[in-house]
């Protein structure tokens, strides 16, 4: 099953509306900015790294995970969809 970027932004924001305590997402966002930058920057770093040295599908995971962090970074910091979609 494929979730696209606006799909997953809903999910999470759901997940943090919720206060689940057993979810990794609502865990990231109350960790903070600070926190879920690290996790940003690493990400990049790795799908740098798969895309130059390793095979799409690795890239695509890479990826995959780079979105992830860059929604919770934007849940975090109380930016919709909208907000990001104006600068592009």
């Amino acid at each position: 099953m494929s979730t696209s970027f606006d799909e997953l932004f809903a999910q999470l924001q759901a997940k943090v509306a919720a206060g689940d305590p057993a979810s990794g997402t609502v865990a990231a966002v109350q960790a903070g900015v600070h926190t879920i930058g690290k996790k940003l920057v690493e990400e990049a770093a790795e799908s740098w790294m798969a895309a130059e040295h390793e095979g799409p599908e690795r890239a695509a995971e890479e990826l995959s995970q780079l979105l992830y962090w860059t929604q919770a970074m934007m849940i975090a910091k109380g930016l919709t969809l909208e907000d990001v979609y104006t600068h592009l």
